[in-house]
């Protein structure tokens, strides 16, 4: 699990989130409203909204995500938590479906505390080995 991980905050720029994808080596960023998780977006995502604009730079495509689209238009909105003292098997359970690759980890207060993803579950598995 990533403790305290990047968010993006709602109302922020998508060009802002792009680029901070572009500049990491993960995938997943939670969308907060203050303490409160909304979403979550990935880098997947943001290309979805610009998979037809062809031959742009980097610059004309993050003027184009912030005049077309905004966070909202690309976060999804049914985020999957787990609590904090559940058991890895739980948020593996969620993620062996394929079809999500986070999990947000929350205490009891449903506050943001961590994320595991795919990969995640994959170190641990290697370790196993």
């Amino acid at each position: 699990m990533t403790r305290e991980p990047l968010t993006a905050y709602l109302g922020q720029p998508i060009s802002e989130v792009y680029e901070l994808l572009e500049a990491v080596d993960f995938h997943h960023v939670p969308v907060v409203d203050g303490d409160r998780i909304v979403g979550i977006i990935s880098h997947t995502d943001i290309l979805k909204l610009v998979y037809d604009v062809e031959g742009s730079d980097d610059r004309m495509l993050r003027t184009f995500l912030d005049h077309q689209f905004t966070l909202e238009d690309a976060m999804s909105t049914n985020v999957v938590t787990v609590k904090e003292d559940d058991r890895l098997r739980t948020a593996a359970d969620h993620l062996s479906g394929g079809a999500i690759h986070s999990v947000l980890v929350v205490d009891d207060d449903q506050t943001l505390v961590g994320i595991i993803t795919s990969t995640d579950l994959i170190r641990v598995l290697v370790d196993l080995l």
